[in-house]
């Protein structure tokens, strides 16, 4: 049961009647009479306890968009219901409406649409359905709080699979027309062709030239069937934000695009996230089902406050992968962590892989490199070049390493890693 506004105001008008007319008579009247309202109205509201809940709607929504789900009340008493309904969701679910207004007949159902326009990933519980149900002279109300359980997960944005159709694009002239002249780890032979003017003579077939008696050359392809390890490090570089977003996003939304282009391309693709322990996994997933099933994994994820255990990933992975693989590491091109964490551990992973760090910059420190207006711009600017002649150092080291290095701002970094993929397929080292 619940009281409501109105028997607050009949009470405190009540309480004045004493002074008009002093006696303990006076009193017991007026609580005698809102005590009888409240009987009248609970005996006459309607039975919420007879009210079924039941939910339908959409299960998952990308981050930014709208998901319907409704709840569907059913009357199993013996008299209308007419009720207030509030369905309870977490703040960051983004419901709406709040409230709605309910009027079930008995045997009959009514059914509520609720949207949801989420503002984080992962999953979005519907917390409990809170019914009202006034009677007539709207001093009390008959309340029930009851579960309906209903998840929704919220997938990541997914923002860069604009880029998807330039990409699919290039690498079909890779695959196609653009074959390579020079053998690489990465190529298979695909044809023989008349030698022209600029080729390299490396890539004659002395062989066939003999049986022709005309100078040919071969060329090759880019292998398919070739196996690309996504690592996002989840630790505690990854729970900075660069623009309006975290730096995890980021490193998501990449590894999102460069695992649908390098699925495409006839590769391999898992995925691994990892800090101090194993957060998620993907592994031999068919190219159809890699990116529903990258997307599922990484909705979850959070990023843990702690520093990443460089040792225990690298670990990980060599125990889990034999052949050799492009093992694309999203991270930050944060000092301590490198030096710290990755550079022992480094030469153990790139002597069976080729290795690849993306890192997401600071737009924001560009812009302070540039503003030097006045004094305390002047500073920012310094501490702006300080930070990125550390990164160009964290660079140049790990590219020492025989590393890949791609840094770009996290509106660059997506396409920029499925270009540097793309240079690497070319270049026939994948």
């Amino acid at each position: 049961m619940a009281v409501t506004g109105r028997l607050g105001l009949l009470a405190l008008l009540g309480a004045l009647l004493p002074l008009l007319v002093p006696s303990w008579w006076t009193l017991l009247a007026v609580w005698a009479v809102l005590a009888f309202g409240v009987i009248v109205d609970v005996a006459f509201a309607g039975n919420v306890r007879a009210l079924e809940l039941h939910r339908a709607g959409d299960t998952s929504v990308r981050l930014g968009e709208t998901a319907r789900v409704a709840l569907i009340v059913e009357n199993a008493g013996r008299r209308r219901v007419r009720a207030r309904l509030r369905d309870v969701w977490p703040p960051s679910a983004g419901a709406a409406p709040r409230v709605t207004v309910i009027d079930v007949p008995a045997g009959e159902r009514r059914r509520v649409e609720m949207t949801l326009t989420p503002t984080r990933r992962g999953d979005r519980d519907a917390v409990t359905v809170v019914v009202r149900s006034r009677g007539p002279l709207g001093l009390a109300a008959r309340q029930l709080s009851r579960p309906a359980p209903w998840r929704v997960r919220v997938l990541p944005a997914f923002p860069s699979r604009r880029h998807l159709p330039a990409k699919l694009a290039r690498l079909r002239e890779l695959t196609g027309a653009n074959v390579a002249q020079i053998r690489g780890q990465g190529t298979e032979f695909d044809s023989l062709r008349e030698y022209v003017a600029g080729d390299d003579v490396r890539s004659i077939d002395w062989r066939a030239t003999a049986r022709r008696g005309d100078v040919v050359v071969r060329t090759w392809r880019p292998e398919q069937n070739r196996r690309l390890y996504l690592v996002l490090d989840t630790g505690r570089t990854s729970a900075g934000r660069v623009g309006d977003v975290p730096r995890l996003d980021c490193s998501m939304d990449a590894a999102l695009l460069l695992g649908a282009l390098a699925s495409r391309a006839g590769d391999r693709v898992d995925l691994l996230a990892y800090d101090r322990r194993v957060r998620a996994r993907v592994e031999g997933t068919s190219r159809t089902d890699v990116l529903t099933a990258m997307v599922q994994a990484m909705a979850p994820l959070e990023p843990a406050l702690v520093e990443s255990d460089a040792a225990g990933m690298v670990s990980a992975l060599l125990a889990r992968v034999r052949q050799r693989s492009l093992v694309v590491l999203l991270t930050d091109l944060n000092a301590a962590a490198i030096e710290e964490g990755l550079y022992p551990v480094l030469p153990r992973l790139t002597a069976r892989h080729l290795v690849l760090v993306a890192a997401v910059s600071d737009p924001r420190a560009a812009a302070m490199a540039r503003a030097r207006g006045d004094l305390v711009s002047a500073y920012d600017a310094a501490a702006a070049e300080r930070a990125r002649a550390e990164r160009d150092r964290l660079t140049a080291e790990l590219r020492a390493f025989g590393v890949e290095v791609v840094d770009a701002p996290p509106d660059r970094i997506a396409p920029a890693l499925a270009d540097a993929y793309l240079a690497l397929k070319a270049a026939g080292r994948l």
